[in-house]
């Protein structure tokens, strides 16, 4: 059993915990916050040793009913590999105690591609992470860039994409974030960083990606133009997507046009806490003009879930006993549940 370590329980790293948890092939050997609160006692719900960073702030968990297993030293002393999904920023701190033990990690993609000196993504480049001892699972919006930019460019090749971000102001319990009455653009400057952050994992793709944010929790959506090398037809296009179990296809049959229905649509489904892992394309957006080389379409993508398979898939590639990508995104998408949306 791969031996594996969250440090920092927050919107990522509980669902990473969740989703490792139920892994035949890892267990959670403990998990961190930096003060009490509703995730610690989810933790503690949850049966997962809770570290913290300053061991002097002990006392104020142990009077909120909330056991201490120890400092987060000693956390990462235990595990084989750790996930830091600590706020962004942060984690690039946290590597010298990863190299003090040299120990494994994976950072999301609130941090820089140099951290690691390595993007992640399970459809893009999982045998290049084999064996490797850090590594960075790439934002929401990269992963969901990067699975269906990749997909396309492999069957017909992928002469220039451009595409529009159009942002969630801020996840639903982060009451400190996000506009009221605007729609702003983040940033003003086009490439945004999404562009070059797909790069970092399929550095051949040109790409142009600009981002706006508006007043919104649920998710994310793409618009997506991708000019093709090779002619496609609209039926290709589609088979190729429902081939690929980490894009969803929403049907006309469904009635969902926006993205409150198509979370709304995953919490009926019983999905652990409504969750999208996979991207949400949608059917009738799918358009092939130009004599077939010009794609269009929509996607919407849940900035809390998508990244989560991923990192799972990374432990496994790093940890070297599942050698094949299709091998570990089947594994990982049976543990957790995702049958793709269609």
């Amino acid at each position: 059993m791969i031996k594996v370590a969250v440090n920092g329980y927050g919107t990522i790293g509980k669902r990473v915990a969740d989703a490792v948890s139920c892994q035949p092939d890892m267990e959670i050997i403990g998990v961190s916050k930096t003060k009490p609160g509703a995730e610690a006692y989810v933790a503690k719900e949850r049966g997962y040793p809770l570290y913290i960073a300053d061991i002097s702030k002990k006392d104020a968990f142990i009077k909120a009913g909330i056991p201490v297993a120890g400092s987060v030293e000693e956390m990462i002393q235990k595990a084989d590999i750790i996930v830091d999904a600590t706020p962004g920023g942060i984690g690039e701190g946290n590597k010298p105690l990863y190299e003090k033990y040299n120990r494994k990690a994976i950072w999301e993609g609130g941090e820089e591609h140099s951290v690691a000196g390595f993007s992640f993504n399970s459809s893009c480049n999982y045998e290049q992470a084999i064996g490797r001892q850090f590594a960075r699972v790439v934002s929401c919006n990269t992963t969901g860039l990067c699975r269906i930019i990749h997909l396309i460019d492999s069957v017909f090749g992928v002469k220039k994409v451009r595409a529009t971000m159009i942002r969630r102001g801020g996840d639903p319990g982060d009451i400190k974030r996000g506009p009221i009455d605007a729609i702003v653009l983040n940033p003003v400057t086009i490439p945004s960083h999404h562009g070059p952050d797909v790069q970092s994992v399929l550095p051949e793709i040109n790409i142009i990606t600009s981002a706006m944010i508006v007043p919104t929790t649920l998710m994310h959506m793409h618009f997506i133009n991708m000019e093709l090398k090779n002619p496609a037809t609209r039926e290709q296009v589609l088979d190729l997507i429902k081939a690929h179990s980490r894009l969803g296809l929403i049907s006309k049959s469904t009635g969902i046009t926006s993205t409150a229905q198509l979370k709304e649509y995953t919490s009926d489904l019983l999905r652990s806490r409504g969750d999208l892992w996979e991207n949400g394309i949608f059917e009738e957006s799918v358009s092939v003009l130009d004599g077939g080389t010009d794609l269009y379409l929509f996607q919407a993508i849940h900035q809390e879930a998508d990244v989560v398979v991923e990192t799972v898939d990374c432990i496994r590639a790093m940890s070297g006993d599942v050698k094949t990508a299709m091998e570990s995104i089947a594994i990982t998408n049976k543990a957790v549940g995702l049958t793709a949306i269609r």
